[in-house]
This record gives structure tokens, sequence and C-alpha cells, in this order.
């Protein structure tokens, strides 16, 4: 029963750091040009990114940060400004289409940094020193299997609000995306205090 609990405890932190569901609106940005096959092939590639980018965070992260000198602050910083020049990218392109390869896009930028970006990374570090590494994996898991539901599921999102209606969200994703690396640069600037 206490195992349960700790998979809950860290499923929600997980849950909303990932953010699946705030990284739909992009997701449907970068592929509504491209054929649902493609579309399925960068859905499984972005979670599959996601996926590998934390494990090896969880099990080398606070390893690579000794070594270098590196705090958890400090990576909240840069993976904040990381985030911040992504979404400026997305909300100031008008009109145009990025060009976007079914080889890469899932790895860059879905897998990560959307996915696997700096607030996934530092809260899964936080929750492993907390509950263990059993615990924030399965959680992981489960977060990213919905990833990969709602990102195979974009098609219907697609028919029921058209391509302008995605495009709309998806500046206002991107809106909210540079809002929470304002938030991430922030907390990682009051945390060097």
């Amino acid at each position: 029963m206490q195992f349960l609990k700790e998979i809950l405890l860290c499923v929600i932190p997980i849950f909303v750091a990932i953010d699946a569901v705030g990284v739909l609106p992009l997701f449907v940005n970068l592929t509504e040009a491209i054929d649902s096959e493609a579309r399925k092939k960068i859905a499984k590639q972005s979670v599959m990114t996601a996926f590998i980018v934390t494990i090896c965070f969880v099990f080398l992260g606070e390893g690579i940060f000794s070594i270098l000198g590196i705090k958890i602050t400090d990576f909240m910083i840069a993976g904040g400004i990381l985030l911040l020049t992504v979404s400026i990218s997305d909300i100031l392109r008008y009109g145009e289409k990025a060009k976007i390869s079914a080889e890469t896009s899932g790895t860059v930028p879905l897998g990560t940094p959307l996915l696997a970006g700096p607030a996934t990374l530092t809260t899964t570090l936080i929750l492993v020193g907390n509950y263990g590494y059993a615990p924030v994996i399965i959680s992981l898991i489960l977060n990213l299997f919905f990833a990969w539901i709602i990102f195979n599921k974009a098609n219907i999102v697609i028919s029921v609000i058209g391509i302008n209606g995605t495009r709309a969200v998806a500046k206002v994703a991107a809106l909210f995306l540079a809002a929470i690396a304002v938030k991430l640069i922030r907390s990682g600037i009051t945390g060097l205090s």
C-alpha cells in the first residue's frame, strides 16, 4: 500500500512537469502538414526520447552535476532560457512552417526539451531523492504512455477544431510555454540565494 501511495505522489508532479496536454497543441502545430503514419512515428519517437533522456538523467544527473560543479538551479535557468527561445521562435513565426522531418522532430523539440525538459528532469531527480527509483520510473512510464495516447489521437483534435484552431491554440500554448520558461528561470534565480 505504501508503494502505491509513493507512485501516486510521484505521478502527479511528473504529470504537471511533462505537461503532455500543454505540449499537444505544439505537437499538432509541428505535424499538421504530415500524414497520419508519420505523425504516429513522431509521437512514438518523442515519447521514447523523453523516456531515455529522463532515465539517463535520473541515474547520471547528480553525478554529472557534481563533476561539473552545476547546481539544479543552474540547470533550471539554462533550461528555462532554452524553452523561452523555443517558445519565442514559435510565437514569432507568422504563417510559415518550419521544415519538419519525421526523422528528427520527435527527438527535438518534442522529446526534448518539451516532454523531457528542465521541469521533468529536475522533478524526477528531486522525487528519486524522496521516494526512490522504482516509484519515479513507474510514474514516468505512466505519464509518457498518456502522452503517447494523446499524441496518437491528434487527428481527432485536428478534425474537431480544424487547422486554424490548432494554430491559434498552438500560439497560446507557446505563450504558456514562455511563461513556464520564465517561471523556471525565476525559480532558478531565487534558488541561488
